[in-house]
């Protein structure tokens, strides 16, 4: 029995979060267990143990990861704003331009390339989990009358498609200011 079949452990959690810091920094291509335990402050043979594989390992990373997600997406359903489809996708590029998430979202789109290539690895389902999150959150700040109908659920996929590419270019280039103006421009086209 491996230490991820029960109750985690302190040093599993303090190893979990080391691992996500250095895999946010690092990325996932060509993680190794010896270079990644000696970065955190392990060996491999406790990450297995702790972790059961190394695709214990990158599942656990993955679902931290995660968790950083979730809790923006909640804390969008709890804000005073989740009434209106264009001030919700605009506090969702304020998060995704802040320069202190960039980590997470090259993290979020290398394990959604992955999702996509290598279906059957422990980034499974993310590519589509992960649209149908923010669909979910996107249509929670529709009307009821607006969410149900076709157009609605075209608005939200328009404005999930522009946060995503302008996401990618930002990510790609780093101009910040001009894919903050067209995600505004885009979302005021789409407010009409």
């Amino acid at each position: 029995m491996t230490q991820s079949d029960s109750t985690p452990s302190a040093r599993r959690t303090e190893l979990l979060e080391a691992g996500y810091a250095y895999v946010l920094e690092h990325g996932l291509a060509g993680l190794s267990l010896r270079p990644l335990a000696a970065a955190i402050g392990s060996s491999p043979r406790v990450l297995l143990f702790l972790f059961g594989s190394k695709d214990g390992l990158v599942r656990a990373v993955l679902d931290r990861a995660r968790q950083d997600e979730l809790r923006f997406l909640q804390e969008l359903r709890d804000s005073k704003e989740g009434t209106d489809l264009v001030a919700v996708a605009e506090r969702v590029w304020d998060w995704l331009a802040d320069p202190d998430h960039r980590g997470l979202l090259t993290l979020w789109v290398e394990i959604f390339g992955r999702s996509l290539t290598e279906p059957d690895g422990p980034w499974a389902d993310f590519a589509r989990t992960t649209v149908e999150d923010w669909l979910t959150v996107l249509a929670d700040a529709q009307p009821g009358r607006e969410r149900r109908t076709r157009v609605g659920v075209a608005r939200r996929t328009a404005v999930l498609a522009v946060l995503r590419g302008a996401m990618l270019d930002l990510l790609a280039t780093g101009d910040r200011a001009r894919t903050t103006a067209a995600v505004r421009a885009a979302l005021e086209r789409l407010s009409d």
